[in-house]
């Protein structure tokens, strides 16, 4: 199968601050503007463009998850903890300022500054 995902829009109210607040969180760094969008890369050749959307309109939360290493996992738990970030193991927030173990790993879930609700995950669900 050739078929890969190369890049989706992501709705914020300030474009430059949440591609920069994902960016940070992630490790990674965020691009300079292009057209209306900021772009995060993703490994895999994925580009996360951030598009500022209009104030007049309610933008509806979305789920974006992130594999990552046990290593990048801790960079990024680290950085969740000093920015104060509210964080949960579950999806439905029953869990508040915990991680989860699912298959063997560890996840953790936590908002953005747009109200999407991010994911990272050490293992993808299933285990493979």
């Amino acid at each position: 199968m050739t078929v890969q995902l190369n890049h989706t829009i992501v709705f914020a109210r300030d474009n430059r601050e949440s591609a920069e607040f994902l960016a940070h969180i992630l490790g990674l760094e965020a691009g300079p503007q292009w057209g209306p969008f900021i772009q995060v890369k993703l490994a895999g050749g994925v580009d996360l463009d951030f598009a500022t959307f209009p104030a007049d309109q309610e933008i509806l939360p979305q789920h974006y998850a992130f594999l990552v290493s046990e290593e990048e996992f801790d960079g990024i738990f680290a950085r969740i903890r000093e920015k104060g970030l509210e964080y949960w193991a579950d999806p439905h927030r029953k869990q508040p300022g915990e991680i989860n173990h699912n298959d063997g790993g560890r996840g953790v879930y936590f908002p953005d500054p747009a109200g999407h609700g991010m994911e990272v995950i050490t293992v993808p669900y299933g285990g493979f």
